[in-house]
């Protein structure tokens, strides 16, 4: 069910749902060569018009953008790619996801913070590469060098990233209502991971390695490391309910825990007020694929186990031959020679 995008161009959709207006940052093929060609903003389908001043005043980091979009995808499916849902991409809309995120629940929750991570990342590390003129290494903030090391070499500016993200991922999210305040805070819980798991990257100088001088500068995770954060969080993302009240602007919507005995969420925290499907079975209205034919793990008793993933339909048995490089033998100098095996395994689909 997975579609992989390796060259990706960036628009936003706004569809009438109910009751919120949900907005994704979906990848559309006809888009695919947003960094090969000039980027003309006013033919990018729906952008509001703080997205379109934004695209025209920034319009050198707009592939980074992109770029961070399909970073957060990828991360996603592979996060998921041994549950009932598995971040599932159609390409026949312009919602990449469907109507998956329509709903305030926590795949929602967890899709939105790791494209707005993605998106602080991407721009993050084009600025560090100085593919763009309007950034660059960050030097604000330092502080004083440690103990054997000096600064050096170029901290990476998540800092603008950040902004970046902030500015254009959250500029549809001014509503006053349930769902707006929802996707504000899972945006800014993965742009907080991704300052969180920052580093320091340090590189030894001297004769033969003695490291002599050590020079250290700030930097990102592997993006990876972003992923597994947010997955965790995904796992325990905090039940909200829904409260209005009225403000001089008119009724408002906030969130609050559903639960008092637990501890609130934190702006770390991923946050939803809606159910999840069980993702079982194919629902075009809730934009389920079901799991029949989905490869599962016969011997794990975890969610990508045969009777969990099945959802205890059963699973149907296969044998699958595969070349692999064998028997490998290493030369001096310098090769190696491998041999090349057939090996039968037993591949387990649900039914």
């Amino acid at each position: 069910h997975n579609q992989t995008y390796s060259d990706v161009k960036l628009h936003c959709t706004r569809r009438e749902i109910s009751p919120p207006l949900e907005w994704s940052l979906a990848v559309g093929h006809q888009y695919s060569s947003l960094g090969t060609q000039p980027i003309l903003c006013g033919s990018i389908p729906g952008l509001v018009p703080k997205q379109l001043r934004f695209c025209r005043n920034y319009v050198e980091i707009m592939p980074s953008v992109a770029e961070g979009v399909k970073i957060g995808i990828q991360e996603c499916q592979h996060q998921f790619r041994g549950r009932r849902w598995n971040c599932t991409t159609i390409n026949d809309s312009l919602a990449i996801f469907g109507p998956v995120l329509d709903k305030a629940t926590r795949e929602s929750a967890f899709v939105h913070a790791i494209a707005s991570a993605g998106v602080a990342f991407a721009v993050t590390r084009a600025c560090a590469e100085g593919s763009a003129n309007i950034c660059g290494c960050d030097t604000r903030h330092k502080g004083p060098p440690g103990e054997g090391w000096k600064w050096g070499g170029c901290s990476e500016d998540l800092e603008f990233g950040s902004m970046v993200s902030r500015e254009f991922a959250d500029a549809r999210e001014n509503r006053p209502d349930a769902r707006s305040a929802m996707n504000r805070h899972n945006n800014e819980a993965g742009r907080v991971s991704l300052n969180d798991n920052m580093f320091l990257k340090c590189k030894c100088h001297g004769l033969s390695g003695s490291c002599e001088v050590k020079t250290c500068w700030w930097s990102q995770p592997d993006f990876r490391v972003v992923g597994d954060y947010m997955k965790d969080k995904y796992d325990s993302a905090s039940e909200m309910v829904v409260e209005k009240h009225k403000e001089s602007r008119g009724w408002v919507e906030t969130l609050r825990p559903k639960y008092n005995y637990f501890k609130p969420p934190t702006e770390r925290d991923l946050v939803y007020y809606e159910s999840s499907p069980n993702f079982c079975d194919p629902n075009p209205e809730t934009g389920s694929f079901g799991t029949r034919d989905r490869i599962c793990n016969l011997t794990s008793h975890g969610i990508d186990g045969c009777d969990l993933l099945c959802c205890g339909r059963g699973h149907n048995t296969r044998t699958e031959k595969r070349k692999e490089k064998c028997h490998c033998i290493f030369h001096w100098c310098c090769y190696v020679s491998c041999q090349e095996c057939v090996r039968v395994y037993d591949v387990h689909t649900c039914k």
